[in-house]
């Protein structure tokens, strides 16, 4: 299923390959790295966007895009795997990533209430930012290798799997001509 979705992608790619929008890239979207389905194209790309979701702006998208456009990631996966941190997700992630940072910096969690308003961003982060930078950074760095080894471990196994599943059902396996 998933390979035939990228495989899609990469024809409505081909398709729009002189769109005004995709100028900007030059053929640098054509290359077929970008769409490439082999494993280490696949688990890379997956554990760069895993560690780019931890950037505590808004811009994950855009950074996925020209990550995977400098150094050629499979692009779909990584716009897929920086949607770990979503709507329903970034309140545990990015609370979790701030007690990361507390217990590296040696220092107190402190109590806060969020306000929607410039002037809690100025004043009640204060004292907040370097252990929630420092946790981000930390958590993108463990949980993006942690990711990429993950899948990397799991894809490999699936496929001794299937290795094995075949030799049980080939007819030399079973020692019939």
């Amino acid at each position: 299923m998933p390979r035939r979705i990228v495989k899609q992608l990469a024809q409505w790619m081909e398709a729009r390959r002189g769109h005004w929008s995709l100028r900007v890239f030059g053929q640098r979207h054509m290359d077929p790295q970008l769409w490439s389905l082999n494993r280490h194209a696949i688990t890379s790309a997956f554990g760069a966007g895993v560690a780019i979701a931890f950037i505590p702006l808004p811009v994950h998208t855009v950074v996925g895009v020209l990550a995977a456009l400098y150094w050629r990631f499979n692009l779909p996966v990584v716009l897929a795997s920086t949607w770990v941190v979503n709507p329903f997700t970034v309140v545990p992630i990015y609370y979790g990533a701030y007690r990361l940072g507390t217990i590296l910096l040696h220092s107190t969690p402190q109590h806060f209430a969020f306000q929607l308003s410039w002037s809690w961003l100025e004043h009640g982060l204060g004292p907040l930012w370097k252990p929630f930078l420092l946790g981000c950074l930390v958590s993108a760095i463990v949980c993006g290798v942690c990711a990429r080894w993950g899948l990397e471990l799991a894809w490999r196994r699936a496929i001794r799997r299937k290795l094995r599943q075949r030799r049980r059902a080939s007819p030399a396996a079973r020692g019939t001509p």
